[in-house]
């Protein structure tokens, strides 16, 4: 077993049967900093190009999966710098999940938000708690994105209906929908998560990993162009001010 731990806002362990396990824990809320998205992007792309790695967990600690991306630390700097690093470091993270040459199967409790969305998205397999919600509060937050990945996770007019009102879904929504595979009481994920991984490690790994690409390789759309196509319009509104004048009443809240 192998483990790293970075800057403790992001660890993993690789378990003796192929299992490897990130978990992200940033308090309060795991919305992740800069250098958050790009450490957890690092961490995932490298346990694929890990031959002895089978399959991922992605997981979190804490209140919720996801919160997206620290908008305190936007708010806090100068010009844009901390804004395209976030596009960046989004985009690298959520590519990292996509690209990964083995099957990722996130592990999603409480709220799921913003660049929670993208990540969980692109992931392979999703197993949810019964008290996970999914959402893209992103036009309260004066930006766009993670439509790319929130549709595929819901039907094109619920999508469409939750971006403009920032309206959330329910784990029981999306299994419904088939893009859930299960849900379960909150103390049973991760042991739900590491079942689904077992049953995946058990095959040839050679196997799996074609797999994976071939199924990336006959994807209906590019959701790396797609993403950075939406992000587009987030620094279009940035520069036009909308932006900043609608965080300006987000106050000190922690979660984008």
């Amino acid at each position: 077993m192998t483990e790293s731990t970075g800057s403790g806002d992001i660890t993993f362990v690789i378990g003796e049967d192929g299992i490897a396990e990130v978990v992200v824990n940033r308090p309060p809320v795991n919305a992740l900093n800069v250098a958050g998205w790009f450490e957890l992007a690092s961490a995932v792309r490298s346990l694929g190009q890990d031959p002895t790695v089978r399959v991922v967990v992605l997981r979190a600690e804490g209140r919720g999966f996801n919160a997206g991306v620290d908008i305190k630390e936007i708010q806090a700097t100068e010009g844009f710098e901390a804004l395209v690093g976030a596009n960046k470091g989004c985009a690298a993270a959520f590519a990292a999940v996509y690209e990964c040459e083995v099957p990722v199967i996130a592990a999603v409790q409480g709220f799921c938000l913003g660049g929670g969305i993208g990540l969980v998205g692109n992931a392979d397999v999703i197993v949810a708690s019964e008290d996970a919600t999914f959402g893209l509060p992103e036009v309260d937050r004066g930006a766009l994105g993670a439509a790319t990945h929130l549709s595929r996770l819901v039907p094109q007019h619920r999508m469409r209906a939750m971006m403009y009102t920032s309206a959330t879904a329910t784990a029981a929504e999306l299994h419904a929908f088939g893009s859930v595979l299960q849900v379960v009481p909150l103390s049973e994920l991760r042991d739900a998560a590491f079942n689904v991984a077992r049953e995946i490690a058990s095959k040839d790994p050679r196997v799996i990993r074609a797999a994976k690409e071939s199924l990336n390789g006959i994807d209906l759309w590019d959701v790396r162009r797609s993403y950075r196509y939406e992000q587009g319009f987030t620094f279009e509104l940035n520069l036009s001010g909308a932006a900043d004048e609608i965080r300006e009443g987000f106050g000190s809240h922690d979660k984008s």
